[in-house]
């Protein structure tokens, strides 16, 4: 089984875009300036590459999900040697056996090798599933907390940059707001696992 390779967060996470009307036409520059000037900015962006690479809650995502790929590929790697020393032992054995008994042993084979297939399949599947509805959930906790800062700082839009893949040829280090929104999002995320917590170690101190 390949390994399955990790791409949380990069396509959902540029693809992020609070807007609560249309971007003006003029000039981007210059619609920045003039907010800014007037006190509060109305057009801001956030770098999803630092977005990601410090958010606590896409680490924990993704390294539980990398430990879940590489678990289901160690099961498929000792079937299949598994299989592969039933194939040997059969080639080994094959003249001494009936022509009847050998084709009952290569159906049985044959039938063996479709279904490590069909479930090393059905395990990239289901990893694939478990990724995209991960990565929904980040994104909805992003554009939540974007949502929510940006009718209390008065955000019109909300852009996202990453270098090298990105609209936004240059911005205004004023504008990026990166920092604070991943302070406050691995802030939410620490109050909620401590409150998850707090059921299991009551449980467990009962026990003692």
């Amino acid at each position: 089984m390949k390994v399955l390779k990790m791409t949380l967060g990069l396509a959902a996470v540029s693809a992020m875009m609070v807007s609560c009307e249309q971007m003006p036409k003029n000039d981007t520059a210059t619609t920045a300036t003039t907010a800014t000037a007037a006190g509060t900015p109305e057009i801001v962006y956030v770098n999803s590459d630092s977005l990601l690479s410090n958010y606590e809650y896409f680490k924990d995502v993704r390294d539980r999900l990398q430990g879940k790929a590489q678990q289901k590929e160690k099961d498929l790697r000792a079937q299949a040697e598994s299989f592969q020393k039933e194939v040997q032992r059969f080639q080994q054995n094959a003249a001494g056996m009936s022509q009847q008994q050998a084709q009952a042993t290569e159906q049985r084979l044959m039938q063996k090798q479709q279904q490590l297939q069909a479930l090393q399949q059905s395990s990239g599947n289901e990893l694939v599933s478990e990724e995209s509805e991960e990565m929904k959930k980040i994104y909805d906790r992003v554009e939540e907390y974007l949502k929510q800062i940006s009718q209390e700082r008065g955000y019109k839009m909300v852009l996202t940059y990453q270098r090298g893949n990105s609209a936004i040829l240059y911005g205004d280090s004023t504008l990026d707001i990166t920092e604070s929104v991943v302070e406050e999002l691995n802030k939410n995320y620490q109050s909620e696992k401590a409150e998850t917590a707090k059921p299991k170690e009551e449980a467990a101190a009962k026990k003692k």
